[in-house]
């Protein structure tokens, strides 16, 4: 066997973000999809090592992907978590995050504001951000 094999810790709901993830940042799901599968599937493991097992041989990393800036202020970096174990040569997926607007966003169809998408659950209070992150970037 060459390389790695994708597997996931829990595949429906990695599944369910990926697919949200797809729905509403485009860009960052083709670079998941395209470029950094099949640079883990190879054994280059991308991101930000987190934690790591020497026990276990396990290595936890954290992926940055791509994403517009008022996005990243508003909801955080989105941010593919696996899990290398190098022995078994298996790179377990476990979450994409920021989980709950995009769990959210899979459940029902999100609207956007300034082209953001927003939650129904606190609609108002995500304006309230972008309208107070798109004034202080016009006062530079």
């Amino acid at each position: 066997m060459k390389g790695y094999v994708l597997d996931y810790i829990n595949e429906n709901e990695y599944k369910k973000l990926e697919r949200a993830l797809k729905k509403y940042n485009m860009l960052a799901y083709k670079r998941l999809t395209f470029d950094y599968y099949h640079s883990l599937k190879q054994g280059e493991f991308l991101g930000e090592k987190v934690a790591e097992n020497k026990k276990e041989g396990t290595e936890t990393y954290e992926l940055k992907l791509p994403s517009d800036k008022m996005f990243a202020q508003v909801y955080g970096d989105i941010k593919v978590k696996y899990i290398a174990y190098k022995k078994d040569k298996v790179v377990m997926l476990d979450t994409i995050s920021p989980e709950k607007i995009l769990l959210e966003g899979h459940r029902s169809e999100l609207t956007t504001y300034k082209g953001i998408m927003i939650s129904k659950e606190n609609a108002s209070k995500e304006m309230f951000k972008i309208d107070l992150l798109n004034m202080l970037q016009g006062d530079k």
